[in-house]
């Protein structure tokens, strides 16, 4: 067994089931390895402002990766671990190509996600159904994005776009890395398009995190199941993917366990992190 003393954990297709619960064996493995003093975190897409409650306020919790990477924070104080932005002018040029497409857009700022009224009034149309609630409970809408994003130097961690159709997905992806080539582009759920400054990944994220803790690569683990995971799981000292990972997720892990709907996260961390015979 190996000395695992970090664990990240992506949200979507990985920790939650397809209902979007995180289910009492998962609760209790993930409480057991915070027990042992080994550090679990949520990697996530989502902002810290969507991330459960009862992940982020579970004692022994002490950070969340979140954006896709573009933020580390330590829950008890704020305090950013690692803060990877755009630049105002790139992030201004990626939204003048995404606007040119039918979408439902939220705007990562500081935590915060932000969207304006044209992509509120369609996410219904664009957004899978078990997200929708999280989506509409955790956007604030503002008349202009353009706005925001020139107010807010420095504190612009992602795009997230939601389209109804993957023709129409492609198609912007596309005409995004035509024009800025540079973005990091990823996708996490159907239909969706994730942007990040260039070279931002939660790979890159998590490895700035061990690095803050002192901890080797081969003590850190990470489980995942979407694009946006694939660098996280690639970089981790043993890299985790869901047995309904992406097929490009399976290729660079070192296991694979069981998928979202069985205690996949479960059976990995019993298995890898607290050395229980495999059920």
């Amino acid at each position: 067994m190996q000395d695992i003393r970090l664990i990240a954990l992506d949200l979507d297709g990985t920790v939650f089931d397809d209902q979007k619960h995180i289910t009492p064996r998962t609760l209790a493995a993930i409480r057991a390895a915070l027990d042992k003093g080994i550090d679990v975190i949520p990697a996530t897409g989502r902002s810290v402002t969507g991330v459960p409650k009862e992940f982020l306020h579970m004692p022994g919790v002490r950070y969340a990766l979140t954006s896709n990477g573009a933020s580390v924070v330590e829950l008890a104080t704020g305090k950013a671990i690692v803060t990877l932005p755009f630049e105002t002018d790139l992030a201004l040029r990626v939204l003048e190509v995404v606007q040119r497409f039918s979408s439902s857009l939220s705007l990562f700022v500081n935590g915060e996600c932000y969207t304006d009224p044209a992509s509120a009034a369609i996410v219904e149309a664009c957004c899978p159904p078990e997200l929708l609630s999280y989506v509409r409970d955790s956007r604030v809408v503002v008349d202009d994005l353009a706005a925001l994003i020139r107010s807010r130097p420095g504190e612009v961690e992602k795009f997230s776009i939601m389209y109804a159709s993957t023709e129409l997905r492609d198609a912007a992806r596309e005409a995004v890395l035509a024009a800025c080539p540079e973005v990091d582009a990823t996708s996490s759920v159907k239909d969706n398009l994730e942007l990040n400054a260039p070279g931002v990944n939660k790979g890159r994220g998590l490895m700035a995190l061990a690095e803050y803790l002192g901890l080797r690569k081969d003590q850190v683990m990470a489980c995942g199941d979407s694009g946006n995971d694939l660098e996280m799981v690639r970089l981790a000292g043993l890299g985790v993917a869901m047995a309904n990972a992406f097929p490009e997720v399976k290729e660079v892990a070192d296991v694979i366990t069981l998928d979202n709907n069985h205690d996949g996260v479960a059976a990995a961390i019993e298995t890898y992190a607290l050395g229980k015979p495999v059920a």
